[in-house]
């Protein structure tokens, strides 16, 4: 009987043999994202992967520098590139998947119209729109595209950017539509920090269309936002009593698209430039009469503060 000494062929078979090429070890890589939401860490993809962990860091990093995936606080997810795969809307196909339900509810609940947008560089890009007899009313239509300093939706997504990223997407864009348009970077980031205030909630009456109110809320992941939902009537429309729904149907549409967010208070994120920021998600439960009135004081001349 021969006996086999060599403790490296004893373990030689139980060895996954390394793929030989960059390309099928990119291809390793991406094959553990299994969706949009799907957050892992160095060590996941390592363990899932089989991979040592020095060389599953290095081709993680470049699939980063090329968009592939992205790297937040919460580990390496799908990037804008692998999303924009197969007509270049996979993401947005996911929102309004994920988004239709309460979309369907909020119009059927209070009558309005109901948008879902993504935020497009200065502009707000319509993914979704149901409504009933005002519908026709609204200059909006799916796939469409506003300013969207103009739009409570791009307000309430615009909230939630760095100052100097919203000015490098709006510092050309400004522009009146209306006589209530806010036309300068000063009175904007006086508005966000307004909408900041109010946990959220943006407002427009007027400013893209004359005679029409909208109330909206963003969607938001670990990144910022990644679209907004709002509601649009007449300009007598009292906003304040459908403000909450908009806001639970955009925190409901925020935690099923992101789970790894749910409960969080705080959470820290470091930019491009090495900077660490606060980022700060808050999941309030019922909103109160008393609540409501004091996050949504109405001045005399009737705009919100």
């Amino acid at each position: 009987m021969t006996v086999v000494n060599d403790v490296a062929a004893v373990d030689a078979p139980a060895r996954k043999e390394l793929p030989p090429s960059m390309v099928e070890r990119m291809t390793l890589i991406m094959d553990t994202f299994t969706g949009r939401t799907t957050r892992l860490s160095l060590e996941d993809v390592a363990r899932r992967t089989r991979l040592p962990r020095s060389t599953a860091h290095r081709i993680l990093e470049q699939l980063v520098r090329l968009r592939w995936l992205e790297h937040t606080h919460f580990g390496y997810g799908l990037g804008r590139r692998a999303l924009g795969l197969g007509g270049g809307d996979g993401a947005h196909a996911e929102i309004r998947a994920v988004a239709a339900g309460r979309l369907h509810q909020l119009q059927i609940r209070t009558g309005l119209v109901v948008h879902l947008a993504v935020l497009d560089e200065g502009q707000v890009h319509y993914l979704d729109k149901a409504g009933g007899r005002f519908a026709a009313s609204v200059p909006s239509f799916v796939g469409g595209r506003t300013p969207a300093h103009a739009t409570a939706l791009g307000k309430a997504m615009l909230a939630w950017l760095e100052p100097e990223d919203v000015e490098a997407r709006l510092a050309d864009a400004l522009g009146k539509l209306t006589q209530r348009t806010i036309a300068d970077l000063a009175t904007l980031h006086q508005e966000l920090n307004r909408i900041r205030q109010r946990r959220g909630l943006a407002f427009e009456y007027g400013e893209y269309f004359p005679g029409i109110a909208c109330v909206a809320a963003a969607v938001r992941g670990p990144e910022g936002p990644v679209a907004a939902i709002s509601l649009a009537g007449e300009a007598r429309t009292p906003l304040e009593k459908v403000a909450p729904l908009v806001v639970d149907a955009a925190r409901q549409v925020s935690r099923e698209l992101f789970p790894c967010m749910d409960g969080l208070e705080r959470a820290e994120r470091t930019d491009r430039h090495g900077k660490t920021h606060q980022t700060v998600t808050v999941h309030e439960g019922t909103w109160s009469a008393q609540t409501m009135d004091r996050l949504l004081a109405v001045g005399q001349n009737g705009d919100w503060l």
